[in-house]
């Protein structure tokens, strides 16, 4: 499919790092002393990096691009050279994403004739996360976590007062999400306004459970463009079933559901919306389908 992502002009390039930071989904690392693209996967094409390089090295192209075929990604990742192929598995390894890894490795496996390195130290600095010359890593906040039901134990049951959590992956705030995640896929979707969690002593037993999670703050985030695009991803690429949008009765609140109604306009998609408007002191105020 032809998409949007960005592209770096490595002459232009001078590795000072400042569009790193500002690469919402951990896309782009400096390697080699150049800003690096370790991933079609990850970028969204929406350029929130491009801003910040003061060479304006940093363009968004259009052309083809796959973001669930490895062995495309591989055929540029191999090009760049050892320290690139190792940043692109880990970041894969990191995202939870172990089909996409093991189609990778599979590529430089018949590839191995024609690389420049081995592929023995390919696995070991993927695996064993050896020191190897690799700059920025990222943020371990951001690392995308998949908890499975064994891993919620006695999740239903009372334990010493409290009930353990509902929460089945990880990153959940929008900007740090990863839309093209496989806990997203066909799953029903929660979109909870910051303050709701705090507000609904049932939120895990009741709003949370059997949903996957994304959290957002209408009034203090920034970049929502982003947060617009990241939905109409979840919407029509992961396919999520149904999206419950979780706010708080305060005037401000109700621009998450805007966004939300918005995306939803703007989907190939169709999926249903149910709004639901949470009163300060906890109570349900309105619950309705949009």
């Amino acid at each position: 499919m032809e998409r949007e992502i960005i592209k770096i002009d490595e002459d232009k390039c001078n590795g000072c790092g400042q569009c790193v930071p500002n690469c919402h989904e951990g896309a782009l690392q400096i390697i080699d002393s150049k800003a690096r693209l370790i991933s079609d996967l990850m970028c969204d094409g929406l350029g929130a990096c491009v801003g910040h390089c003061p060479e304006g090295a940093i363009t968004i192209e259009s052309r083809e691009a796959e973001p669930y075929d490895e062995i495309k990604v591989m055929e540029i990742m191999v090009k760049k050279g050892f320290n690139t192929v190792v940043a692109h598995l880990r970041h894969l390894k990191e995202h939870q994403e172990a089909a996409f890894l093991k189609q990778g490795m599979a590529y430089l496996v018949t590839h191995e004739s024609m690389l420049e390195f081995k592929v023995g130290d390919v696995k070991n600095a993927v695996h064993q996360q050896n020191n190897l010359s690799i700059e920025s890593p990222g943020c371990p906040g951001s690392k995308s976590v998949i908890f499975h039901p064994a891993d919620i134990k006695m999740a239903d049951s009372p334990v010493r007062g409290s009930l353990k959590s509902q929460l089945r992956h990880w990153p959940v705030q929008l900007h740090l999400i990863n839309p093209s995640g496989s806990h997203f896929i066909g799953s029903d979707l929660l979109v909870a306004a910051d303050c709701t969690a705090f507000t609904l002593g049932d939120f895990h037993q009741n709003w949370l459970k059997n949903r996957t999670l994304v959290i957002a703050c209408p009034k203090l985030d920034q970049g929502k463009e982003i947060y617009l695009q990241k939905i109409i991803s979840l919407i029509d690429n992961a396919k999520i079933n149904t999206i419950t949008v979780l706010i708080m009765e305060v005037p401000c609140c109700s621009g998450l559901l805007q966004l939300v109604e918005l995306a939803a306009s703007q989907s190939r998609r169709k999926v249903p919306v149910k709004a639901i408007t949470i009163s300060i002191q906890g109570e349900i105020l309105n619950e309705e389908w949009v």
